[in-house]
């Protein structure tokens, strides 16, 4: 069957079309409600629990997560589930340790929970370098996955589809803010479990819904190695890696440990990550269906010639079980799922350039509120040039492993000065501020020196790093260095203020 992937689809251009204009509406509507820099970042802490799960879920269920875990799976098998599995345990961490202590302690960054009782301008300069290291790699995903499905199903030039991805996001987070954020990511979180499920049926429907049948087939055509590890993960070093990151890079993540401020309290907080985490397990428990789905009925040949990263099997599952019409409707799904993440990575990087940089550093919190909405939002265009440009210079990578090195950034750079300022009381300014830096600087180091870039992208023979991802090396070096520099040269007054302000931290008593 001939695809019509690369054509303009009508039914694609009618969803894009309907998904827009809701979008922008909610985008009009938030906007008269976005008056304060509350607002603007939090939504005025009016988000409900089951609000917010949703949101989270729309928020973390990235391209990645569908269209780069599908093309994984469907092309290398089995390995292609590492990243399922990996996305999905770091929520008990973040439900057990983050969320509380969090919502407790800050106001709009993970920072303002770090620099509560140490140095606000180091600890926050350092805080920026790690977020916004995290947010760019996560952004180049997001664009290359949207650049991929605008091109195919428009039939415009990659470099055209990023280019109007930027600026419709842009225009949800200049205008909408946090508030308008939360219900497009809402709407694309329904729109994702709905339409993943429906794939995923359709699916099972061609095996009388016995998933075992399923990969009985994929083995047959495969052979019985799609079914074990060991094709895209070849090093057990490096499979530990990529997992340590994904685990631990989730609680580290300034998008999504942003979401937590838009409740009223810790324990709203806390019961959204309940929600969240229920709705991201059972799409993830599809992804399984859709990768061995597209391998099997769509084939690994016609998936790779679409896209050379894989990340184009999901599409062509949806066209080669519903036809046409279904292609246009998941590939609207697709497109969502992107804007809506791009969305809130623009704005959790405005929120750290505005709120931890320009605020906090450089004028001391001294700025207007109007000032700080004024700095914000010139931080969003910022942004949104920034990340289309990167989709361009990225074009052709798979989105799923470039999320998996944002969340090594992550679990390198932000999550052990996180934890450590909320549990250990020795922490000092600059035993964060080292941790923070050389979590980010290392991870970026050893991922430019791995056989992603000098093998595969450079074209060189052979690569400094033997690890594709680089978590195993440098979570515990961020640790290390936390706790060796704090002990070194301790500060006694920063640790009376951990004592103060331990009650606060874990109760949420002023």
């Amino acid at each position: 069957m001939m695809s019509a992937i690369g054509e303009p689809n009508i039914t694609a251009i009618t969803f894009f079309g309907l998904f827009i204009v809701l979008s922008l509406g909610i985008t009009v509507w938030a906007s008269r409600r976005t008056r304060t820099t509350d607002q603007f970042y939090a939504a005025g802490r009016s988000v409900t629990a089951f609000q917010n799960g949703l949101a989270l879920a729309g928020d973390y269920m990235s391209a990645a997560s569908f269209l780069g875990i599908a093309g994984l799976v469907a092309v290398s098998g089995f390995d292609g589930l590492i990243y399922s599995i990996g996305f999905l345990v770091g929520w008990p961490i973040v439900m057990f340790l983050i969320a509380e202590p969090l919502r407790n302690l800050g106001r709009y960054t993970f920072a303002d929970v770090v620099a509560t009782r140490l140095r606000q301008t180091p600890i926050r300069i350092a805080a920026a370098i790690g977020a916004l290291a995290v947010i760019a790699f996560y952004l180049i995903a997001q664009m290359v996955g949207a650049g991929n499905l605008i091109r195919l199903l428009f039939g415009l030039p990659y470099e055209a589809a990023v280019v109007i991805v930027g600026v419709v996001m842009l225009a949800y987070v200049l205008f909408g803010g946090m508030i308008a954020t939360t219900w497009v990511q809402i709407v694309k979180a329904v729109l994702l479990l709905g339409g993943a499920t429906l794939l995923a049926g359709l699916v099972l429907m061609r095996f009388s819904f016995n998933p075992l049948a399923l990969f009985e087939q994929a083995s047959a055509m495969y052979g019985p190695g799609v079914l074990a590890p060991g094709r895209q993960v070849t090093d057990p070093i490096d499979a530990i890696s990529l997992g340590l990151a994904l685990m631990l890079g989730t609680a580290g993540l300034p998008h999504i440990l942003m979401r937590f401020y838009t409740v009223r309290d810790a324990k709203t907080a806390r019961t959204s990550v309940g929600y969240a985490t229920a709705f991201i397990g059972f799409f993830y428990l599809l992804t399984f269906i859709l990768g061995f789905g597209a391998m099997v009925i769509v084939g690994r040949e016609a998936i790779t010639k679409v896209d050379a990263g894989g990340n184009m099997a999901a599409p062509l599952l949806a066209e080669a079980v519903g036809g046409t019409a279904f292609l246009g409707f998941i590939a609207a799904v697709a497109f969502a799922t992107i804007l809506a993440v791009v969305a809130g990575l623009t704005l959790s990087g405005a929120a750290t350039l505005s709120h931890d940089l320009w605020v906090n550093v450089f004028r001391g919190q001294h700025a207007s509120e109007r000032e700080q909405l004024v700095v914000a939002r010139v931080a969003t265009i910022v942004l949104a040039i920034i990340s289309i440009i990167l989709g361009i210079a990225f074009k052709g990578q798979n989105v799923a492993y470039m999320v998996g090195l944002a969340f090594a950034i992550a679990a390198s750079a932000n999550f052990p000065a996180l934890v450590l300022s909320i549990f250990w009381k020795r922490l000092t300014t600059a035993g964060a501020q080292a941790s923070m830096i050389v979590g980010t600087l290392s991870t970026l180091v050893l991922i430019y020196l791995s056989p992603t870039i000098q093998l595969d992208i450079l074209k060189n023979a052979d690569a400094w790093f033997p690890l594709r991802n680089p978590g195993i090396v440098t979570i515990p070096l961020s640790f290390v260095i936390a706790v060796g520099v704090s002990l070194m040269r301790p500060v006694p007054s920063e640790e009376r203020r951990f004592v103060e302000l331990e009650r606060q931290l874990h109760l949420g008593l002023e």
